[in-house]
């Protein structure tokens, strides 16, 4: 039986919040101020999940979802709010994270690029996208978030025609390829080589005598595929990485994202830690005379290597627990306190030996990326207790139309 609710607001990962009969119930697909008629999906002790029936008073800033395939797909939730509430709706969910941990909270600030044809990395299984909540596949041929060049590549094969199983493509003008009729676009086969015949990388690849780390004071590296190598030109620079794992989607706001982390930097040494391939390290080189990098998946830190080739640098193959253990002291000893950190940990946040680490250091810089709100309200929270003033607070918007939060915070420390 339905039941009619008015919508208070929406929480972490899209999802907005009524009450029915003081109980706490969330719902897709509506928006703060909406009055709505929902029926129960699931019963929980302390809450409810539903389903929207009806939309009968309508927020203002609601509009006409742009994709045919929005609410089937398991991709963006936001589609049916207009660009700029879902910014601020993203800036509340931020905000609110960080007053739950009691911290007093500058003005957010909002680096964003373009609302659609932004996203330069796509999942496929069997040639299209999953169902939302189920592994039924969904068949495209166009997707409106996606860039140009995945778009082209979505035209240009049949579905029956795409590699099956899931594969990972990357598609933008800044990948390096041998010219236009390329595509611009690298298909990679999950754990296997990519398709040949969508391959733009080519004779523009490292050869693999380049592609094997040498032998390391800490760590031995692996020789990388290069047929799943992707090469792109950011800010000015060549970065290599591998196509199958984890490389941001959105280079506009990747670009000026950079731009913002790197402000006002420099000195003799920074730490980069969890540093996968060296994104961040690539531009901090320019700015310090030594860079260590702290990553626990080797095969990303081979590609680090690849891309700071000529810088001076220090890798560690590692955990960020290990490295503080292990390292941490005997590298100020030799070298000197780092000057800054830049930090980009997991969605579950830091672990508690780095932090615990930051703290006691007391680190003149920290900029700290993050994925998921929570965790970085939290180590925010000790940072701060510690002594450092929480000075900058940014919502990197990455992911327009979906919940998705990424933020950066810039900590210093005056004694």
């Amino acid at each position: 039986m339905p039941e009619i609710v008015t919508i208070e607001k929406m929480v972490a990962g899209g999802n907005c919040m009524a009450k029915i009969n003081g109980k706490n119930v969330f719902v897709p697909y509506t928006i703060p101020g909406e009055k709505v008629s929902v029926e129960i999906k699931k019963s929980f002790r302390d809450y409810d999940t539903a389903f929207l029936v009806n939309v009968i008073e309508p927020s203002k800033h609601r509009v006409e979802p742009f994709c045919p395939l929005y609410g089937v797909c398991g991709g963006c939730n936001m589609q049916h709010i207009s660009p700029a509430y879902q910014t601020e709706l993203r800036k509340e969910i931020l905000r609110e994270s960080f007053l739950r941990e009691g911290l007093e909270v500058p003005e957010i600030e909002v680096v964003s690029g373009s609302e659609k044809g932004y996203r330069a990395r796509i999942q496929l299984t069997n040639g299209g996208f999953n169902k939302r909540e189920s592994n039924e596949i969904v068949q495209l041929d166009f997707c409106p978030v996606a860039t140009k060049e995945i778009n082209d590549y979505l035209a240009r094969v049949p579905q029956n025609k795409r590699p099956p199983e899931r594969v990972h493509i990357f598609g933008d003008s800044r990948v390096i390829a041998g010219g236009p009729e390329a595509g611009r676009v690298l298909v990679a086969k999950e754990g296997g080589k990519s398709c040949a015949d969508e391959k733009i990388i080519g004779k523009n690849a490292r050869q693999s005598k380049k592609s094997r780390l040498k032998k390391n004071t800490h760590f031995m590296g692996s020789i990388q595929d290069s047929s799943n190598t992707c090469s792109i030109e950011l800010c000015g620079k060549k970065i290599d990485f591998d196509a199958r794992g984890f490389f941001q989607s959105n280079l506009d706001v990747l670009e000026k994202s950079i731009e913002k982390i790197t402000e006002n930097m420099g000195g003799k040494n920074v730490l980069d830690m969890y540093a996968g391939c060296g994104t961040f390290s690539v531009f901090l080189s320019d700015l310090f005379q030594k860079t260590t990098l702290v990553e626990h998946n080797r095969d990303a830190l081979v590609f680090a290597e690849q891309n700071l080739l000529g810088k001076k640098h220090e890798s560690y193959g590692e955990s960020g627990e290990k490295w503080v253990l292990n390292n941490a002291e005997k590298i100020i000893a030799d070298n000197g306190q780092f000057d800054a950190v830049v930090i980009d940990p997991p969605r579950s946040g830091m672990e508690k030996e780095v932090c615990k680490w930051l703290c006691k250091n007391k680190t003149w810089q920290i900029r700290s990326v993050s994925c998921n709100p929570s965790t970085h309200a939290r180590d925010a929270a000790f940072l701060v207790k510690s002594g450092y003033n929480l000075k900058k607070l940014f919502l990197l918007d990455f992911y327009p139309q979906t919940a998705h939060i990424e933020s950066l915070a810039f900590f210093d420390y005056v004694e």
